[in-house]
């Protein structure tokens, strides 16, 4: 499932997450790369340890919390602290599938990445380029979002950045161990959710019908919910 979540951090968010970002020590991307992606990537990120990437990091996660949409959609169980990255010219990342396994350098706590997501903290109007595609069975999807939009998708997927050719392109990356490791099983439970807040708009939360469907999601996610 392929979701574009609007609004995660509002344009005020962005702009004050990106005086401090941009002040910041920026390095070679590639240290955080495995060794498919480093023959792919040529960006900077701030490293991992950088106390203003924790703060900024810990910010996003904090909006991620309160936003529903993400919720119903990632069920997620845990979030790694959030990467930057910054593309400039010339500067792109070939096609690559994340890994399967990723280590959270604080607590030493390996997770495994379920879903990819994004967090667009430049405007489309900055750059040139610089488009986020993402390969599933229904082709290629061509992304660039506004600066506080996010774009979630399984990170099975093969993906690139394509190369920047004016302007830069900043923005903050993580994954997700869900709940719910089948993406099948978590668009499913998605729909259903969205069916059931929707429906329930219309004819009230306490309706037998909306009663008994909401026990349906949570037996279903009950059933394949792993803790």
């Amino acid at each position: 499932m392929l979701l574009q979540i609007p609004g995660v951090l509002g344009k005020d968010q962005v702009a004050s997450l990106r005086r401090v970002l941009d002040a910041a020590p920026w390095v070679d991307g590639n240290l955080t790369s495995g060794y498919q992606a480093a023959l792919a990537k040529k960006n900077r990120q701030l490293p991992q340890g950088d106390p203003v990437a924790r703060q900024a990091g810990a910010e996003i996660v904090a909006a991620l919390e309160k936003n529903p949409l993400f919720t119903s959609a990632a069920l997620p169980h845990t979030i790694l602290p959030p990467l930057f990255n910054r593309y400039g010219i010339s500067e792109g990342f070939g096609a690559h599938v994340d890994n399967a396994v990723r280590t959270n350098i604080d607590t030493g706590r390996r997770i495994r990445t379920d879903l990819s997501a994004t967090l667009f903290l430049s405007e489309p109007d900055d750059y040139d380029g610089g488009e986020l595609t993402i390969e599933d069975t229904y082709g290629a999807h061509s992304v660039k979002l506004e600066g506080g939009d996010l774009i979630l998708y399984p990170a099975t997927s093969l993906h690139s950045v394509s190369a920047i050719t004016r302007g830069e392109r900043v923005g903050a990356f993580f994954w997700i161990q869900s709940l719910v490791r089948s993406d099948v099983s978590r668009a499913l439970l998605f729909d259903m959710d969205v069916a059931i807040q929707s429906l329930s708009a219309k004819v009230g939360a306490d309706d037998l019908a909306i009663v008994s469907l909401t026990g349906t999601y949570h037996n279903l996610l009950r059933q394949w919910a792993e803790l």
